[in-house]
């Protein structure tokens, strides 16, 4: 599996390997950062996708143009515009299908935001959230005025402007976020079950993403979880059940399955190192998993 790339190998590769020349001094620091750039046209031989890999940041993308994302299991295509948000835990890659005609990007370190929130606690920046948001002109116009804004900021010299640019950031964030139906989850008052819901959630997240074939999953059964966010089983159970209407089991299977299926995809692993990354003791134990879920067999998703 490729390693993520960092912060200092996209400025390296955006300036065309002066990584130095350009680096911010927050940045060679190792405190939190953040930078705005306009999106350049994509015309031709210019518009090549983006490689699939992680990066080690955040980026919110606005793009004017057809496109296509690609995921570990899905495509999604944009029709004209759209909304993006990417984050360290989910791979992509961006295919330009005609042309790029402008746009803007943000991009920041979860350090920059350390005092303020976890943002994986957003639907956005979740493995099963809505990271792509298409939009009419109407909307475009109003995200072009908040990067804009960022732009303005960045350049003063205000001395809390880094609070101003988190402050648009969030922004961003709840525009697209008031764009989709609002969840079971968001309706919910906030009570003991939406406080263990999010804790198991939390916990089963930050298993991923294996990049290493030494790492193996700490947390497989409702059990284990339950164990460790120090509840009973049954009463973790109730609560994951009230708030997401699945069971704990399942939750873990479908984070376990979208973690197998871009191993596959992306990596050079051999399914037995994948297996045992996964919390299997046997081979055939993931490849009944993985046939009962997909109806295919590892090595056919792998070579298809």
């Amino acid at each position: 599996m490729e390693k993520s790339e960092t912060l200092e190998e996209l400025y390296k590769r955006k300036f065309d390997g002066a990584a130095f020349r350009w680096m911010p001094d927050n940045l060679r620091n190792d405190i939190g950062h953040f930078n705005i750039f306009r999106l350049e046209p994509l015309v031709g031989d210019k518009a090549k996708p983006v490689p699939y890999k992680r990066r080690d940041y955040y980026k919110i993308m606005l793009v004017i143009g057809n496109s296509q994302v690609h995921y570990a299991d899905k495509v999604v295509a944009v029709q004209k515009q759209a909304l993006s948000f990417s984050n360290p835990h989910i791979p992509y890659r961006w295919e330009h299908l005609d042309q790029i005609r402008s746009g803007f990007y943000c991009i920041f370190n979860q350090q920059f935001f350390s005092q303020y929130g976890n943002l994986n606690q957003y639907e956005v920046f979740q493995p099963n959230g809505n990271h792509l948001f298409e939009l009419t002109d109407e909307q475009v116009a109003q995200v072009t005025r908040i990067y804009e804004r960022m732009f303005d900021e960045i350049t003063s010299d205000y001395i809390h402007k880094y609070d101003m640019l988190r402050n648009l950031v969030f922004e961003l964030l709840h525009f697209a976020l008031k764009m989709q139906p609002t969840s079971t989850f968001d309706k919910q008052p906030i009570n003991a079950s939406q406080r263990i819901s999010a804790l198991f959630l939390e916990l089963l997240e930050r298993q991923f993403p294996l990049d290493d074939t030494h790492q193996q999953v700490a947390f497989r059964s409702a059990s284990d979880f339950a164990t460790q966010l120090n509840v009973h089983v049954n009463h973790l159970n109730r609560a994951v059940k009230e708030i997401t209407q699945k069971t704990t089991s399942q939750l873990v299977a479908e984070r376990v399955l979208q973690e197998s299926k871009m191993l596959l995809k992306r990596s050079t692993w051999g399914v037995s190192n994948i297996a045992y990354a996964l919390g299997f003791t046997e081979v055939t134990h993931f490849n009944n998993f993985f046939k009962k879920h997909t109806q295919l067999s590892p090595l056919k998703v792998r070579n298809g």
